[in-house]
Formats: C-alpha cells, structure tokens, sequence
C-alpha cells in the first residue's frame, strides 16, 4: 500500500481540483445537452458551425457563468471522495475487515453523502448554463429554484446522481487500489523515495 491518505490532503485536494478545471468545458457541454438547453451561436465566427456542434463549441467560450462555484464544487467532492475512500479504508483493514469490504464500502458512504451535500450546488450550476436564461449567478439560481419548487426543489434530482456518480468512484477507488498493488512498491533504499512515495 502507498503512503497514507492523512499525510496527503493537500495533494488530494490539488490534484482534484486540476481535475475541475480541465474538465470544466466538458461538464458545462455535458450539462446543456442533458438538460436539453438550446443553444444558438449569433457570433458570425461560429454561426456556420452545425447546430448539432454549437453546444460543444459554446461550452468553450466565455460567459462562463458558474465557473467559480462549478470547479469549487468538484473539487472538494473530489478531494472528500477519494481522501475519504483512502481513509475509510485503511480504518476498515485496521478493523480487520476484507480487502474488498474496505475498498468498497468508504467510495459508497463518502460519494453518496458528497452528492447530497454538493446537490444544490449542482442544480443551480446547472441552471446557469442555459444561454436563454436570464439568471447570472449561482444565488440567483438558488433563488429561483427555491421560488418555483421549495427547498426540496434544491435536491431534485439527488437519486440519479448517485446512480450515475457512486458506481463511477466505487470503479476508479477498486481499479486504482489494484493498481497499487500490482504495480511496483517505492523501493526503501532509494535516495528519492520521499519524492517516489
């Protein structure tokens, strides 16, 4: 096993959220197709761009509404995912249970508690990315989701989340585990084995 996760928060939290930001474009291209926004490139540069393309093209370009709150949000969920997993797991085979109890059981708490708490983040950053709406901030997205649907408005949703986010991390903590194991340990003896580790 490599070093442990409670030397390493700040790395995990890094690590996350350069994860965040490189794949900020593809989540808000993700988040306008799903949600089924439209999409309609005005600017003459990109007007002769396929309507089928657009909303991938206007994922990349500025307004980036959400931006801030979107990458903050991924990045603690990240970060709390798999630091948690790690930590979870090394307190679950200090307990004695199995090697796969351990590595399972922490993504399956940790993801599903990090998406109910991340929810309402997620709607209003969602909401946000559609170009017709008149909303600019994540308060104002909060707002009118509070306003037309109530506070459980803020956690529509939730249960599709999990579905799609807890199988993802419970499969990149289980391959990344046996990764580890499988590949090469830091050999003791090496002069820049704090730096391999």
């Amino acid at each position: 096993m490599g070093a442990a996760a409670k030397d390493h928060p700040v790395e995990y939290f890094s690590a996350s959220t350069m994860a965040a930001v490189l794949n900020y474009p593809l989540w808000r291209a993700s988040a306008i197709g799903q949600s089924g926004f439209r999409v309609v490139m005005s600017n003459s540069t990109f007007s002769s761009v396929h309507p089928s393309f657009q909303p991938f093209v206007y994922a990349f370009c500025p307004p980036y509404k959400g931006l801030l709150a979107t990458v903050a949000g991924m990045s603690w969920a990240r970060a709390a995912i798999f630091f948690g997993s790690d930590v979870g797991r090394e307190i679950l085979l200090d307990r004695g249970y199995s090697n796969t109890t351990s590595t399972l059981v922490p993504p399956l708490i940790v993801s599903s508690s990090v998406q109910v708490v991340n929810m309402p983040l997620v709607r209003a950053t969602v909401m946000l990315q559609n170009p017709q709406s008149s909303v600019q901030n994540i308060r104002g997205s909060l707002k009118l989701i509070y306003s037309s649907h109530g506070l459980p408005g803020l956690w529509h949703g939730t249960s599709a989340g999990i579905l799609k986010t807890v199988p993802k991390y419970c499969s990149a903590i289980f391959v990344k585990e046996l990764l580890e194991e499988a590949l090469p340990h830091v050999d003791p003896s090496s002069t820049t084995k704090d730096k391999d580790a």
